[in-house]
């Protein structure tokens, strides 16, 4: 405890620089998965197609992958930007594939003649689908998202290994290897931080599930 409370400053930015990363991703995530949502359920083909190729590729390769290419791999073809911003982008795109998958489960969970009642009265694809189809299967996907959300949280600490200096994961390897702290104490702080995220998220995303099935 002595290992934390001395270095309480170090873990609380820490702890702000993690929030910080999972606020941005899981924006970027949601937006992107509702859209490539909407292309996997769209009538044409063409969007279908980007649809599923887009969550296969991402969903079947590793998140080590998408961040080395995003860390290592955009410099090379010329694009520039902070470690950040490219670690941020990289755990966004890594989630989106499971958000699209998640809010399509919702999606195919309404039924059919929801759909056709809309089409029936003249609204096209794109109306059907955000002002009649969405908001029923969004009260369906409050857990799936929930999941998808803790493990992206959890997934963060990756991306401080690709140079994305400040996180909970950065301030563990500093203590450890520039100042030498015992790594057991410090670990200890790190999980400590996580779960300061983690279990406040889990509890809002249980109170927002009570609240879906109580308004259904």
């Amino acid at each position: 405890m002595q290992v934390l409370i001395d270095n309480l400053p170090l873990y609380l930015s820490g702890l702000v620089r993690t929030l910080e990363i999972c606020l941005l991703a899981g924006l970027i995530a949601l937006v992107l998965g509702t859209v490539a949502a909407g292309f996997r359920v769209s009538p044409l083909p063409p969007l279908r197609g980007a649809g599923t190729s887009w969550v296969n590729v991402l969903r079947n390769c590793p998140l080590t992958v998408v961040l080395f290419f995003m860390a290592f791999g955009l410099p090379e073809l010329g694009v520039n930007g902070s470690y950040f911003w490219f670690g941020t982008i990289g755990l966004a795109l890594y989630t989106s594939a499971f958000v699209c998958e998640a809010i399509r489960s919702g999606v195919n969970a309404v039924p059919a003649g929801q759909a056709e009642a809309a089409r029936a009265v003249g609204l096209t694809f794109g109306q059907s689908l955000s002002l009649v189809v969405l908001p029923q299967a969004v009260r369906t996907v409050v857990p799936p998202l929930g999941n998808v959300i803790i493990a992206m949280i959890k997934n963060s600490a990756l991306v401080g290994a690709f140079g994305v200096g400040g996180d909970l994961f950065s301030v563990g390897d500093t203590l450890t290897s520039a100042r030498g702290l015992s790594a057991l104490p410090v670990l200890i702080g790190v999980v400590l931080g996580y779960l300061v995220i983690t279990i406040p998220a889990g509890l809002l995303l249980s109170y927002l599930e009570r609240k879906v099935a109580i308004a259904r």
